[in-house]
C-alpha cells in the first residue's frame, strides 16, 4: 500500500506547494509520512464529524482543501477546538493533509472548478504570479464570460448550480456578460475585478462595504458562500486520488456540510 509520501506527492504535484499564499499553511498537518494507507476521506474542511467519520471508515488520511491549524497554536489541550481535534487524530492514528491557496490558484484547481461550473468561457486567470513546471500560467481569480443575461437571472443560477441554501446580491444596474470568480474569501480582490472589466463577481464571504463600494463602482457582486463555491473542488481531489491509487477507497464525506443555515 502507498505511503503518506506517495500520496502527499501526487496531490503536490497538481497543486505544488509554491503555488500558495506566503501566510498559508499547506501540507501534512498531522501524521507521519511514512504511515502505509489503506483508505482515505476527502472532505472541504477538517473537523470533529469529518474525523469521526474517518474513524468510523477505517481511514488512515484525511484530505481537505483547509488547513487543520491556520494560526499558530500554544498548547494542545482538550479545552480548544484545535486541540480537541489533534487529540483526537493522534489518538486514533488518523492523519490530516490539506492543500489550501496552492489549490486556489493552480491550474484545474478551485476557480477553474467554479468559472466551469458556472459556465464560463474563455476562461483566463485575472492577474497570474507565475507559470507551472509546465509553463502554465497560474494565480487565484478567474475571469470569463456566459451569455448576456440579467443579474437576477444569474444570481438564480448560480444558487441552482452550487446548491447554496440562498445568495446575497447587489446590482450595480449591469447585465451580467463578463464574470470573475473567486471561491472563498475573496472580496479584496474586487477592485482588480473592476480593473479587467468584469461587471460581475461571484465569490463569498463579503462584507457590508463591498456591497456599497462594489455598487458605487459599477461591479454586480453575488456572495454563494464559501462552501459552496470551494466544496466541488472534493470532486478533483477525488478523482486524481482514485486515479493515481486504484487499490485505495477513497471516500466523499457525508457528515460535512455547510454550518450555515437560512431561515
Amino acid at each position: 500500500m502507498p505511503t503518506i509520501r506517495e500520496i502527499y506527492d501526487v496531490l503536490f504535484d497538481f497543486a505544488p506547494a509554491y503555488m500558495k499564499m506566503d501566510w498559508d499553511n499547506v501540507g501534512l498537518v498531522c501524521g507521519k509520512f511514512d504511515t502505509e494507507v489503506h483508505r482515505i476521506l476527502v472532505a472541504l474542511d477538517p473537523m470533529m464529524d469529518v474525523f469521526e467519520e474517518a474513524k468510523a471508515l477505517s481511514c488512515e488520511l484525511v484530505v481537505t482543501h483547509h488547513p487543520l491549524i491556520f494560526q499558530n497554536i500554544k498548547q494542545v489541550n482538550s479545552d480548544s477546538y484545535d486541540g480537541r481535534n489533534l487529540l483526537y487524530l493522534i489518538e486514533n492514528g488518523i492523519a490530516s493533509l490539506n492543500l489550501h491557496t496552492n489549490l486556489d490558484c493552480c491550474p484545474g484547481g478551485v476557480n477553474d472548478v467554479l468559472a466551469s461550473r458556472l459556465g464560463l468561457a474563455d476562461i483566463e486567470i485575472l492577474n497570474p504570479v507565475g507559470t507551472d513546471a509546465k509553463g502554465r500560467p497560474y494565480g487565484l481569480v478567474r475571469m470569463g464570460e456566459v451569455a448576456e443575461q440579467p443579474l437576477a437571472a444569474f444570481a438564480a443560477f448560480v444558487k441552482r448550480v452550487l446548491s447554496c441554501p440562498g445568495v446575497r446580491f447587489s446590482d450595480a444596474g449591469k447585465h451580467v456578460r463578463k464574470v470573475a470568480v473567486g471561491g472563498g474569501s475573496c472580496g479584496s480582490e474586487i477592485g482588480d475585478v473592476i480593473a479587467a472589466g468584469c461587471d460581475t463577481f461571484v465569490t463569498a464571504d463579503l462584507k457590508y462595504n463591498h456591497f456599497e463600494e462594489a455598487k458605487y463602482r459599477g461591479l454586480n457582486l453575488i456572495d454563494a458562500g464559501h462552501f459552496e463555491t470551494e466544496n466541488p473542488v472534493c470532486d478533483v481531489l477525488e478523482g486524481i486520488l482514485r486515479e493515481a491509487f486504484p487499490e485505495i477507497p477513497v471516500f466523499r464525506a457525508r457528515t460535512h456540510r455547510d454550518e450555515t443555515q437560512f431561515l
